[in-house]
């Protein structure tokens, strides 16, 4: 009956098999933790355990999606279907949604997005006349959500001297009232933000403990993935819900706590063992992924972080190539390594595209690799850009569904109302808002009786107020017998929102057309699945439910294209590739420069180069730049004291890598001179190596190198120009160039990228 447990090694097989109290498995990187958490569930349904009673908690859709297929495959489709498996978020969603009476909401509430949270905070701040320079909206934003992820509501939040005290020092003092008012204005509106599905859920257990009895009896096992990236309110609810029976196994790595920033405790999963005394401990230490090199740099590297509970990887896998370090001149010059030794290893090794992954510290990073991959043709795509449902014309055809299956959705309501152009202004919806306020009631009680609540519009935008009334009423009427994709195709269509995007006839236009129509499909893919899956949730609500809560990773549809994957580090958690290229390992930049006077903050920077490292499988290249462009200056850089953290036995280290102050001198491989040439990026690098062995000369000249005042360029990005004044020496040798479109603009030469056309 458990043949499936043979394909498990012995520490994984005792994991799966141990159900009887408190577990935590430490799974080190490429340890099969997924199969672990999948073989448990299933052992536990062959054991007879009802689905029901099975709660399994993860980060992500995908990951739910993937491991309820494997538990399919073992069991049966229909048991796996009924399992309690899904997000914090989604999981809550349900048990909010059937429980919305005990906290004054409506079952068919709407969560909102980070936007529509920060569109509403927006509004309040310019309603209370505050300073958006002091009260930006994403701070204040950000300051509401590390509030309710410590649990602490707006009544809360007022009497705590020090979140007071903290507030005032910033010269925000007010915050606390724009908490409170958000508070109630999405109670008002009958919506909750993804913060809300995790303290809602905490505050329904303790306040209502025959609702928190009930749940405990229901979930009689409770499994929780990436337990290291888990909050305080995470922490908290899973707590409550296996205080009775104790019977809670957690599966993380905390050598991959990365996510602070939003809140993840890596305490949760330290801490572990000594909220459940009795828990046992299991460790998953054989690595599947990687090469014994890559392995053991890692472990290397990890060691010195203090905060961890100890385990030693091991791979049984080829001992492979070591780690090669990459110490480039200037950050251009890091761009074009990286490009051009794809190409190398691609044309040498016969990989795809694929095969290689771009990684680093920060979006912004991303340009320069960009520009280097597109010169030489290298097709690439940047993960976790923009998703599908994020996109402006989609999010206006949501918002219309949004205010039909809630019509007290504020955010909804103002961002359609005058959508496309119906003559509504901002002064009548000024007046709609000042009125609701007034009176405690929603935008659209207000729309629908405006005379009650006195709004005071002219006859004409009287009427085109309800003619826009008539058409939600119309499409609210609809949605009690259409399914979702019928009534989102008559929206779209009545709505004239095609109409308006037909007349743009630029490729934008085209293409923004093209994703209204990718919605149809969705809506349609939504319904006939559900309908095939003999369910009777397909109506307009149970979509927005469903697509309120993908992700940018749940939602990207490129993964199968032939293409270099670009992505920061903490996107790339959970994914692995043959080939991993960490970049811009230099001080201040990894570990970042927020982080050197903190040894915590450190230590979160060295496991997220550790995370980096073990992305990989044959190949990992470290590079570094001498030299980096911040607000337009040059700036000399050291590389990471994380380069040093590593064994030097699993690294190739460059002959030029230095840990103090750099030599100037430029070091140009001669392999990337070749490309920079064909390419016109530089001047040719022996150019600026006899600058910089000049002695001495006047502070202005007629030339330099092949350089002459009076020289015809053509720069990639400002066209054509004559050089008029050559200056400084060495590393300081500047060009004055009069460009035909942009005027003067002075270059320093050694990052100079124009050629020399007369």
């Amino acid at each position: 009956m458990n043949s499936f447990l043979q394909q498990l090694n012995e520490n994984q097989r005792e994991a799966v098999l141990y159900n009887e109290g408190p577990s935590l498995v430490i799974a080190g990187a490429g340890s099969g933790k997924t199969r672990v958490l999948t073989y448990k569930i299933a052992y536990l349904l062959k054991q007879g355990i009802s689905p029901y009673n099975i709660l399994a908690l993860t980060f992500t859709n995908k990951a739910a999606r993937e491991m309820k297929s494997r538990i399919a495959a073992i069991v049966d489709e229909d048991t796996a279907r009924r399992l309690w498996m899904g997000t914090f978020h989604s999981i809550f969603s349900r048990i909010l949604r059937r429980e919305a009476d005990k906290f004054g909401y409506r079952s068919d509430f709407t969560v909102y997005d980070a936007q529509d949270s920060q569109n509403l905070i927006k509004a309040i701040i310019k309603e209370k006349e505050l300073d958006d320079k002091i009260y930006k909206p994403s701070t204040v934003q950000s300051r509401i959500s590390q509030a309710k992820n410590a649990l602490i509501t707006p009544e809360i939040y007022v009497q705590d001297m020090e979140l007071i005290a903290n507030d005032r020092f910033f010269n925000r003092d007010r915050i606390c009232e724009i908490y409170a008012a958000y508070w109630n204005r999405c109670r008002a509106s009958g919506v909750l933000d993804f913060d809300d599905l995790l303290l809602y859920t905490y505050l329904l257990f303790s306040e209502n403990p025959d609702v928190l009895d009930r749940y405990r009896n229901q979930f009689r096992f409770v499994l929780v993935d990436e337990y290291q990236d888990t909050n305080s309110v995470q922490h908290e609810i899973i707590g409550e819900l296996a205080a009775e029976h104790h019977r809670v196994c957690v599966v993380g790595d905390d050598a991959q706590s990365i996510y602070s920033f939003r809140g993840a405790n890596i305490g949760n999963i330290l801490n572990f063992q000594n909220t459940y005394p009795e828990s046992k401990l299991f460790k998953l230490e054989q690595n599947y992924r990687s090469t014994k090199n890559i392995v053991n740099a890692a472990n290397s590297l990890i060691k010195n972080n203090k905060e961890q509970i100890p385990k030693t990887v091991f791979s049984e896998n080829e001992t492979g190539e070591k780690i090669r370090v990459i110490n480039a001149y200037s950050d251009y010059e890091e761009g074009y390594n990286v490009a051009s030794r794809i190409a190398e290893m691609r044309m040498l090794h016969q990989y795809d595209y694929q095969d290689f992954a771009i990684l680093y510290r920060t979006n912004a990073q991303s340009r320069i690799f960009e520009e280097a991959l597109r010169k030489i043709n290298i097709p690439y795509r940047i993960y976790g850009g923009l998703s599908f449902y994020q996109r402006k014309e989609v999010k206006d055809v949501i918002a219309y569904m949004r205010l039909v299956a809630n019509p007290n959705d504020e955010e909804a309501f103002k961002r359609i109302i005058n959508y496309p152009a119906r003559g509504i202004g901002d002064t009548t919806v000024g007046k709609i808002t000042a009125a609701a306020g007034l009176h405690n009631v929603s935008l659209w009680t207000v729309l629908s009786h405006p005379l009650t609540y006195n709004l005071s519009v002219n006859a004409g935008t009287a009427g085109k107020l309800e003619n826009f009334r008539l058409l939600i009423e119309q499409f609210i009427n609809d949605n009690i017998t259409q399914n979702a994709h019928e009534l989102g195709r008559e929206m779209i269509r009545k709505t004239g929102l095609l109409t308006e995007l037909y007349n743009d006839k630029t490729p934008e236009g085209l293409s923004r057309v093209q994703n209204i129509e990718e919605l149809g499909n969705s809506l349609y893919t939504f319904v006939t699945s559900r309908l095939e899956e003999g369910r009777d949730d397909f109506k307009l609500g149970d979509f927005l439910a469903e697509i309120s809560l993908l992700t940018d990773q749940d939602t990207d549809k490129d993964e199968q294209f032939n293409r270099v994957t670009m992505m920061t580090i903490h996107s790339a958690k959970g994914l692995e590739f043959r080939n991993v290229f960490v970049v811009g390992l230099e001080e201040n930049l990894f570990p970042s420069e927020r982080s050197k006077n903190s040894p915590k903050e450190i230590e979160e920077e060295r496991r997220l180069f550790y995370v980096a490292i073990t992305r990989a499988q044959e190949n990992v290249v470290l590079t570094s730049a001498k030299n980096r462009f911040h607000h337009g200056q040059p700036l000399n850089c050291t590389p990471s004291r994380f380069i040093k953290d590593i064994d030097a036995n699993y690294l190739h280290l460059p002959g030029n890598l230095a840990f103090e102050r750099l030599d100037s001198k430029p070091h140009v491989p001669e392999f990337l001179s070749r490309t920079a040439t064909e390419s016109n990026l530089y001047l040719n690098p022996r150019k600026l190596s006899r600058l910089e062995e000049e002695k001495s000369a006047p502070a202005v000249y007629q030339s330099i190198g092949n350089l002459s005042v009076g020289n015809l360029v053509l720069h990639e990005r400002f066209g054509k120009g004559t050089i008029t004044e050559l200056t400084g020496e060495k590393d300081n040798a500047k060009a004055t160039v009069e460009f035909e479109t942009f005027g003067k603009k002075q270059m320093l030469l050694k990052f100079a990228k124009f050629e020399v056309i007369r």
